[in-house]
């Protein structure tokens, strides 16, 4: 996966803008954002369906490219003081903290347009062909907006404060995070051509590794520290937000995420061969330190 993720790195910068002196900042705000490092779960995960379902990566890549630009987005708004309020991600200044609040906003906007650009670009359609291209477009638009993470997002806003059941978490989290991870897993699979039988075995896992990986999430904040996280802990109970770990406790959500990770595995056995990474990245979100 090393390489893989290197091929990831170099192609996201090489998507970016070469821009010139008076678009700079904004530029910079998404470079400083986009290649400040990370697990790059998502963009793997495309290529990886692609290549499970008889693609290739350099057809899927600009799909994994735009993925990672909404992510990469996502994160630079949920830091901004009008929303999680941080200071560091990932072992570095938020974006905000660089280039202000209204440079960060904008980055943020552009990688999201970005995105767009990219998956609907002449590169990825010479690859995959304009209805792949019209496909994933539709599937990042839907998983991005106001029916997926953004949902989600004011779900997390609104329930600060409030005591909220695990059903509800689940249903923020199946939106707010579950549904970029279902989406890159299913980017793959358009890259490639997938069948139905084959669509509906990468959602089953995507949605029990997103789940899985919330439930982790809130576990860190709670039992990690921040020089491992790379961010603050203990921000949840700041705000006053309901987590897994706070209603079923840290016993029953480890072994939820056994479970979780389990029935990931359990759903590539659709493939036949050739599961091995995306068996390995179940089990690596499952035993995760940061």
């Amino acid at each position: 996966m090393k390489t893989q993720i290197e091929r990831i790195e170099q192609a996201l910068t090489g998507f970016l803008p070469a821009g010139d002196d008076g678009i700079r900042t904004v530029i910079e705000s998404m470079k400083y954002s986009l290649t400040a490092g990370g697990k790059r779960v998502r963009p793997v995960l495309v290529l990886e369906f692609a290549k499970l379902c008889g693609g290739t990566e350099d057809a899927a890549m600009p799909f994994a490219c735009a993925i990672e630009m909404i992510h990469t987005y996502s994160l630079i708004h949920d830091d901004l003081p009008c929303m999680d309020d941080d200071d560091m991600r990932r072992g570095k200044p938020t974006n905000h903290k660089v280039f202000g609040e209204a440079a960060a906003v904008l980055g943020g906007d552009a990688l999201l347009t970005l995105a767009f650009e990219t998956v609907l670009s002449e590169k990825a359609a010479e690859l995959n062909g304009y209805e792949k291209c019209a496909r994933a477009g539709r599937l990042l638009a839907s998983c991005a907006g106001a029916e997926g993470m953004i949902g989600g997002q004011i779900i997390d806003l609104e329930s600060e404060g409030k005591s909220v059941s695990a059903d509800h978490l689940r249903r923020m989290d199946a939106l707010k995070t579950g549904a970029l991870i279902r989406a890159a897993c299913l980017l793959g699979c358009i890259s490639a051509g997938a069948s139905d039988e084959q669509m509906k075995a990468a959602e089953k896992y995507a949605d029990c590794i997103g789940l899985a990986f919330q439930i982790v999430d809130d576990m860190l904040d709670v039992t990690s520290d921040e020089a491992t996280l790379g961010k603050p802990i203990g921000s949840d109970a700041e705000n006053n937000k309901s987590t897994y770990v706070a209603l079923l406790g840290l016993d029953v959500c480890r072994s939820l995420v056994s479970e979780l990770t389990d029935g990931a595995i359990a759903a590539l056995s659709v493939f036949g061969s050739g599961t091995d990474i995306l068996s390995d990245l179940a089990k690596a979100l499952r035993d995760r330190q940061n």
